[in-house]
């Protein structure tokens, strides 16, 4: 940005030089008037060096002016040449209002800079913008939670995120609404064993669905999201946020009912306090539709009531595991939906609920947890 400055905001060595030249004094003379070094005052002459309050009592003592006319011009030169840094202040707080920029340097997604053209120009090229100013594809995304307001600036840095994240990498199948039952059928028998979930992006990628894991960002409370690239090209992407095999199994279903409907289709589906202790109810029709599906998917409801009635109120472990295995899902998952229900507080069966991260981040195109992948 070019500095422009006032005329009454010149450095005051300028006048000073003006005021000492007038009287006929060479910059000797003035030092030797002012007792000063002759090193000082061609400082203050040129503008290396700033006019103290006592050296503004002296000025206005040789030049009859008085000290408050040095010291305001003084004033007037700091103020307009610190300018450039309130704007470039002005700037990164725009910055940091846009996008959370602390969080996207430390994931990786933007590099580190104090320059503020560079950040600017890495923000924007990172939400695919020209200006800040301008509008963000996904900006008006659709939260799923009980909270129904704009989605924040972290929860659409992620969005924008997974988007980035599956444009980069090329799906050779298009998808098409007739494979749907072929998905759901192949990804079934997947459900008995954690370690059977490692074929689940295999799965989805020969069927034209594009799969993510991507860490959710501190207090985004993100636990999925579907959206589109194109008619063909469908994307689901987990967060993990909780790390359950029965909650990545019904998150999973629960999106895959997004892709067999086209929503996100238009505008993205954000997924929050979906599932967990810390979940919402929903009261759009689509969501509920969802989970009922997810639920149902997994575990054949008419099954589970019948096992209700005949264990109700007391559920071992022993119990759910057999029952599991005559279902062919993992007792984690049943363990689930009995929570879900009320029928089991969740602290209970806890052993039966394995951790699947570690698995899905195997084969899955993952980002985070100290893993980042380079565009």
């Amino acid at each position: 940005m070019e500095k422009r400055l006032l005329p009454e905001a010149f450095h005051p060595g300028e006048y000073i030089r003006e005021e000492a030249e007038e009287r006929g004094w060479s910059p000797s003379d003035l030092a030797d008037i002012l007792g000063y070094e002759r090193n000082v005052i061609s400082d203050v002459l040129t503008g290396r060096r700033s006019v103290s309050p006592e050296m503004a009592k002296a000025l206005g003592d040789a030049f009859g002016t008085g000290a408050q006319v040095w010291l305001n011009l003084q004033a007037a030169y700091r103020l307009a040449t610190s300018a450039e840094k309130d704007d470039a202040v002005a700037r990164r707080a725009k910055l940091y209002e846009k996008a959370p920029i602390r969080e996207m340097q430390r994931r990786g997604w933007i590099e580190e800079s104090s320059n503020v053209e560079i950040l600017e120009a890495q923000v924007c090229q990172f939400f695919d913008i020209k200006k800040l100013v301008d509008k963000i594809p996904f900006e008006h995304a659709a939260r799923k939670s009980t909270d129904y307001t704009e989605i924040s600036p972290p929860q659409l840095a992620w969005l924008i995120r997974a988007r980035n994240l599956a444009r980069a990498f090329p799906q050779n199948i298009r998808y098409s609404d007739r494979l749907f039952d072929s998905i759901m059928t192949a990804l079934y028998p997947l459900c008995s064993e954690p370690e059977e979930i490692r074929r689940i992006p295999k799965v989805l990628s020969e069927h034209g669905i594009r799969f993510l894991i991507i860490e959710h960002l501190p207090k985004t409370k993100i636990d999925g999201a579907c959206f589109w690239l194109d008619e063909h090209s469908p994307v689901i992407v987990l967060s993990l946020r909780y790390d359950r095999i029965d909650w990545f199994w019904h998150l999973l279903a629960h999106e895959l009912k997004h892709v067999r409907d086209r929503d996100g289709e238009k505008k993205p589906v954000l997924e929050t306090l979906l599932v967990g202790e810390d979940a919402q109810p929903h009261s759009e029709k689509e969501e509920k539709q969802a989970d009922e599906f997810a639920v149902a998917f997994l575990v054949d409801q008419m099954k589970l009531n019948d096992f209700i009635i005949r264990k109700d109120p007391i559920y071992s472990k022993k119990h759910v595991e057999n029952f599991s295995k005559l279902i062919g899902v993992h007792p984690g998952i049943v363990v689930g939906q009995l929570q879900y229900r009320g029928k089991i507080p969740y602290s209970n069966l806890r052993s039966l609920l394995v951790k699947v991260r570690d698995i899905i981040t195997e084969t899955a195109l993952t980002d985070g947890w100290g893993t980042t992948i380079s565009l």
